[in-house]
């Protein structure tokens, strides 16, 4: 059941209206190390890539402070890592 990754989906798409968004669940890649959750269910590491318009004139740490504050909550709670790539439109 991927309750987090889900969360993750759910507020990205209302806070940033992406044109494109992946989320990966890459827990399974650090079972045994710090962060990782001991009960074994994962949702502890993820790699997101997002493209929005509301990055644009943004630099990355502006980027990266609006995700991690709309996942504020999960970041607390479970999510240990969060592998980020913010674009905006048109950028690679």
């Amino acid at each position: 059941m991927a309750i987090y990754s889900e969360r993750i989906r759910s507020k990205l798409t209302a806070g940033l209206a992406p044109v494109r968004l992946e989320i990966t669940d890459d827990s399974q890649r650090h079972h045994g190390h710090a962060g990782a959750a001991p009960d074994g269910m994962g949702e502890t590491h993820f790699n997101v890539a997002v493209e929005s318009a509301a990055f644009a004139g943004k630099s990355r740490v502006e980027r990266q402070r609006l995700v991690h504050g709309l996942l504020a909550d999960e970041l607390r709670e479970r999510v240990h890592a969060l592998s980020l790539k913010l674009t905006a439109p048109g950028e690679t």
